[in-house]
């Protein structure tokens, strides 16, 4: 079955490209640059549209300004009518202009307009790229698929990164990401990161920072890179912005609001939302145990008839999440702002899950079987305050900005747990945590071309986790706490540092960006309940490079280079085991050391016409690497008299892992009614490294692809496809299969453009799920799981004072230029 979900992927692969190469490149003259800014703050307008139009009113060639409001852009010779057009601006067209040579045209300065607000687009048709020296943006476009959804579902439709069925994010494969929301850590990914990215609404998000290559800017944090979130922020004059409510099944509902009013020099903003949601899910195991032990007496070792285990799960959640963002920006001058913000989120949820357990001889004769129900309590909150200051020196980049923000965390799991139907233990998870951020960072543009910057980031963090077990005294009629498995542990890491980086074009067509980060790192760990506490402080440095050659207006090769680092966490570090069965144990260990990465990344971009490419080749050699092993601990557990063994799991340092990979994406406008875009990504991990005298080596390949396909249908019906395919992998112990899974949408527009209503699905077919073998020289695992099944949503989207269209012109433009990119250096 597997091969021939493959064959199909293949296939589906192979007609994409082929009808890629289908269409030639347009020939170019001569490039047209200038630059668009602010007529009364004379700030750059980034996103603001350029296009060149023939007398007919057909588009010559057209495109966006950067950050700093410049473009460039390449037409051939010839008279045309140029336009100037900008959210809520008054547009601009100067007409007649004979242009025959490439020539900068200079300044264009736009004026606001409210009464415009009916005619611009906030939200695009497509998603635009753009590729800079230390990072590419995928600015989020109407993406029909996530309509209705989470965070977590935009991001497992972004090139390069995928999220599996236990909502755990990767970027090339590799799980050690570090999220960002707006460049920095945030409350909205609370102390769960998994579950807080399944609350947020997707319609908050602007765009997503897929940071591979990341400058010195940016934390060390994170061997795979970073990914920073951008949420939706208006600046036009008035009121505007868009409220969305949702509806689906297996149950669920929503309403989301990203809403924003700006009177004279104040912006106030929010983006707030409600999600319940409920979902079913199931695991299968079954294990085959090979009883090898020593006798106590004589030392030789015995070995005795395999036994065998089963278990199934079936999983019922149900969760209800409400957050806000509210905010107030207010403009001292005309190059001088503050922004005070304050974060909600509050969640809480309920969870069911039956075990079923079957224990077998050799023969495959039930000896024994045990019934385990846990129902277990969710209850999230979370408070963040924020303060940014921004000093804008000049047009030219010269800046200043100092953020700060305190986060308090808080997490409750209290569940009671059932064997056989009787009360058997109570599990409580009481975490708690503040965080204070306070960053500061300065650029100076000392040319038109050069940047120099430097700053300081200090990242404080007190963690406390309360972890209670209390088993049930039939004598006493009531739980008492298990002092050997309950505990305190205290958490508190700071992280101070500071960086440099410098860049500068040479010539025309090259550019770099070289960075020095030094951390400094101090954790205590204090197991309350043992008394132990230990110490660890450690300093490093973190250079950066990032080069860029531009062979042509379209295409361009990069260099990046970054050294990285993975930390241990809370629950890696804990010794006291925590049960996630009566089987099976989760134990930390307090003497595992971070993990250091170095990574190299080579791009090419290549835009033939409307087809764009954008690939990397790269490669990372890390050592320390965590490693999750699973081992027999020669404890047992008694089920109906029956002795079953318990596993445990816990974390290691094995020696070193190299990755090497590939990656590509594809985007294609064959009309203006078809759209498709697809991604690949194959990628080679070797692990080196012994524990306790045993092997641990694995050699692994594997890949995932993605391909999406939009259709406008007759009745102006937006029909999108997208087929995700997740290839086999393995590591020391694990072997994890392929998935293949498929999503649908269908969208309609009413009301002149401001109104949608979109129906998705979610997994077609039901075939989102995850298995895989784990074979350790005591025991051979198969297991199965699925968080969640096939899901249907139905969308409504409302804006105000705006419409989903630009006016026409730009309509047409963007529609003939499948461009976006841009370079820069930061």
């Amino acid at each position: 079955m597997m091969k021939n979900r493959v064959f199909v992927l293949l296939m589906f692969l192979i007609s994409s490209v082929s009808l890629l190469i289908a269409n030639p490149t347009a020939k170019r003259d001569i490039t047209i640059s200038g630059q668009v800014l602010h007529k009364s703050t004379g700030l750059p307008l980034e996103y603001a549209t350029v296009a060149f139009l023939y007398k007919d009113g057909q588009v010559a060639g057209g495109g966006i300004t950067n950050e700093k409001g410049r473009f460039s852009i390449d037409i051939p010779k010839g008279t045309y009518d140029v336009s100037v057009e900008f959210i809520g601006f008054k547009p601009q067209l100067v007409e007649d202009q004979r242009l025959n040579n490439s020539v900068d045209l200079g300044v264009m300065r736009l004026a606001e307009d409210a009464t415009m607000l009916d005619e611009v687009e906030v939200i695009a048709e497509k998603t635009t790229v753009e590729l800079k020296l230390d990072k590419k943006i995928y600015n989020v476009g109407k993406d029909l698929t996530v309509s209705g959804g989470s965070v977590s579902d935009v991001l497992d439709n972004v090139p390069s990164v995928s999220v599996d069925v236990e909502g755990n994010v990767a970027l090339r494969g590799n799980d050690n990401v570090r999220i960002l929301i707006n460049g920095k850590p945030s409350g909205l990914v609370g102390l769960n990161s998994t579950e807080a990215l399944r609350q947020l609404p997707a319609e908050a998000i602007e765009k997503v920072e897929v940071i591979t290559s990341p400058s010195a800017r940016y934390d060390a944090e994170g061997t795979a890179g970073i990914l920073n979130i951008i949420l939706r922020r208006s600046k036009m004059q008035g009121f505007n912005g868009a409220i969305t409510t949702s509806i689906g099944y297996p149950l669920s509902g929503g309403i989301s609001a990203n809403l924003n009013y700006r009177v004279g020099d104040f912006n106030f903003f929010t983006t707030s939302g409600y999600r319940y949601r409920e979902n079913e899910g199931y695991s299968d195991s079954k294990s085959q145990y090979y009883n090898i032990k020593e006798d106590p007496i004589t030392g030789e070792t015995v070995d005795l008839p395999d036994t065998y285990m089963n278990e199934h799960s079936d999983n019922e959640r149900e969760r209800r999440s409400y957050n806000t963002n509210l905010g107030v920006e207010w403009y001292l001058n005309k190059s001088t702002s503050l922004t005070v913000s304050a974060l909600l989120r509050d969640s809480d949820g309920d969870s069911k899950r039956e075990n079923h357990i079957q224990q077998f001889d050799t023969s495959k004769n039930l000896i024994a079987e045990s019934f385990r129900v846990e129902d277990e309590e969710r209850d999230d909150k979370v408070v963040e305050y924020a303060l940014n200051f921004t000093k804008n020196f000049n047009d030219d980049g010269h800046k200043l900005t100092i953020d700060a923000s305190y986060e308090d965390d808080k997490e409750l799991e209290d569940g009671v747990i059932v064997m056989d139907g009787f009360n058997d233990e109570t599990v409580l998870t009481d975490e708690t945590q503040e965080r204070f951020l306070v960053q500061a960072d300065y650029i100076y543009p000392f040319s038109d071309t050069g940047n120099f910057e430097f700053g300081y980031r200090g990242n404080f963090n007190d963690r406390n986790t309360d972890y209670q077990v209390a088993l049930w005294d039939a004598s006493v009629n009531d739980f008492v706490l298990d002092q050997n498995v309950s505990n305190i542990l205290g958490y508190k890491e700071q992280v101070n540092a500071l960086y440099t980086q410098y860049g500068n074009m040479i010539g025309e067509k090259f550019s770099y960006l070289l960075g020095l980060r030094f951390e400094h790192t101090s954790v205590d760990i204090e197991q309350k309940t043992s008394a132990d506490f230990r110490e660890k402080d450690y300093n490093d440095l973190f250079p950066t490079m990032n080069l860029s050659y531009k062979m042509s207006d379209k295409q361009s090769v990069t260099l990046g280079y970054a050294r990285r680092i993975r930390r241990p966490r809370s629950r890696m570090i804990n010794p006291f085991p925590s049960r996630a069965s009566l089987t099976s144990i989760f134990q930390g260990n307090p003497d595992i050391d971070p993990s250091y990465s170095n990574t190299f990344d080579v791009g090419y971009l290549n835009r033939f016409g409307k087809l764009n490419l954008s690939s990397s080749l790269y490669y990372t050699h890390a050592t320390d690497v965590f490693n999750m092993v699973s081992f027999d601990t020669g404890n047992t557990v008694v089920v109906n008299g029956k002795e079953v063994p318990v596993v445990r799991r816990s974390p290691i340092n094995l020696a070193t892992q190299d990755r090497l990979g590939f990656e590509a994406t594809l985007s294609y406008n064959p009309s203006r009614k078809w759209r498709m875009n697809g991604n690949i990504n194959l990628f080679h991990s070797k692990i080196e490294g012994s524990y306790n005298g045993t092997s641990y080596d694995a050699d692994n390949f594997s890949w995932f692809a993605r391909i999406s396909n939009k259709l406008t249908l007759p009745g102006k019906i937006d029909w999108q496809t997208r087929l995700t395919y997740i290839g086999p992998r393995e590591n020391s112990q694990n072997k994890y299969d392929g998935m293949l899974f498929t999503n649908m949408a269908l969208s309609k527009d009413f009301f002149d453009d401001k109104a949608s209503v979109t129906f998705n699905v979610s997994d077609i077919f039901g075939t989102h799920n995850h298995t895989m073998e784990t074979t350790t020289p005591t025991y051979f695992n198969e297991s199965e799981f699925q968080w969640r099944g096939r899901t249907f949503n139905l969308s409504f989207t409302y804006r105000f004072n705006q419409s989903k269209r630009q006016s026409m012109k730009n309509r047409r433009m963007m529609n003939d230029e499948d461009g976006g990119e841009e370079q820069g250096f930061f």
